[in-house]
């Protein structure tokens, strides 16, 4: 299977901005995704021991230098059959592909990858290391706000910084790189914290809370109450707490959109859709009344995705028209 079609069954969103981006970002862009995507299988197979996931888990960013052939063929192998899902199943069989595609990406931008595969093992090893087996039927919360500051920014914030080092390397941008990269850190911890407010269901049954211990207290809560779905109500000043805080880092996409060139409108596409369908699927979650129940899920719909793509050229060279339509979907929070 060739890497277009492993990205394209891997993520639906992810592919379309993707495939918007200048020649010269899209190889490296796409190759870090599905890098970190197979980091995620590892992390979170079940057919293999904890103990071993984190092995694989701590080991992958260093087999992706090192190459292997006995490693890639014995991580593969232990592995396989670890997903009920055909794309992913094609995925584990396709790392060599993978990393022929990864040897073909200019040095800068390897660097660039490697940075970015290491913080997301980073964070999958406390998934690992810091909550129970989901087997246990036990569910464990984080202790504190800055460990769930901390894990968004492995997961989220990292591959924002990624995404905009890899920007700034091929783009001309009237700022350093300094100032650009924490504008799409943020960024990216609120594209992390939104997935967690919607996989929250499915994370309580691997017996991860990622909110915190210090949260649930304020609340009269124990992360186990959360596995009723009863308890949506009193969960939600929770949930509005860190939907703003997600939204609060949002806005600094105002600031990033405004520094990319109106000469590259598939590069200010692909970092516009990311931020309206965030802000989408905040607005979701904020309106669902019942987020704890595991047979709600939270997702925007293809109408949505396809609704912002066609209107996008009428951003594309209008930084005001951008921050009105972000604005409008932030002000139906109030």
């Amino acid at each position: 299977m060739d890497i277009e079609t492993l990205l394209k069954n891997t993520s639906r969103s992810l592919y379309l901005s993707v495939q918007a981006l200048p020649s010269s970002m899209r190889p490296a862009f796409g190759i870090a995704y599905l890098l970190c995507r197979y980091a995620d299988t590892i992390s979170d197979t079940s057919i293999i021991p904890p103990a071993r996931r984190l092995y694989w888990t701590e080991r992958f960013p260093q087999l992706l230098v090192e190459q292997s052939e006995a490693e890639i063929t014995a991580l593969a192998s232990e592995i396989a059959g670890s997903s009920d899902n055909p794309y992913e199943t094609a995925l584990i069989q396709n790392l060599r592909p993978c990393l022929q595609l990864l040897n073909t990406i200019p040095a800068n931008q390897r660097t660039l990858i490697m940075d970015v595969v290491h913080a997301v093992c980073e964070g999958m090893k406390t998934d690992l290391t810091f909550f129970p087996h989901e087997t246990s039927g036990e569910v464990k919360a984080f202790e504190t706000e800055s460990d769930l500051r901390r894990y968004c920014r492995l997961m989220g914030g990292e591959p924002g910084r990624f995404w905009s080092r890899l920007i700034y390397h091929t783009t001309s941008i009237a700022c350093d790189e300094k100032t650009f990269c924490e504008l799409g850190q943020q960024v990216g911890d609120a594209l992390q914290i939104v997935n967690i407010l919607r996989d929250l269901p499915k994370d309580l049954r691997l017996g991860r809370c990622y909110f915190p211990l210090t949260d649930l207290q304020d609340a009269g809560l124990q992360a186990t109450d959360l596995l009723d779905s009863k308890n949506s109500t009193r969960f939600e000043p929770i949930k509005r707490k860190w939907i703003f805080w997600g939204l609060n880092n949002l806005q600094q996409g105002h600031a990033f959109y405004d520094l990319l060139p109106k000469t590259q409108p598939g590069q200010r596409a692909s970092v516009a859709w990311p931020i309206l369908w965030t802000a989408d699927t905040f607005l979701k979650v904020f309106q669902e009344t019942d987020l704890l129940n595991p047979a709600k899920r939270v997702k925007i719909s293809r109408k949505v995705i396809y609704r912002t793509m066609l209107l996008t050229p009428a951003i594309l060279l209008s930084n005001r028209l951008f921050h009105f339509w972000l604005n409008k979907k932030m002000n139906k929070f109030h």
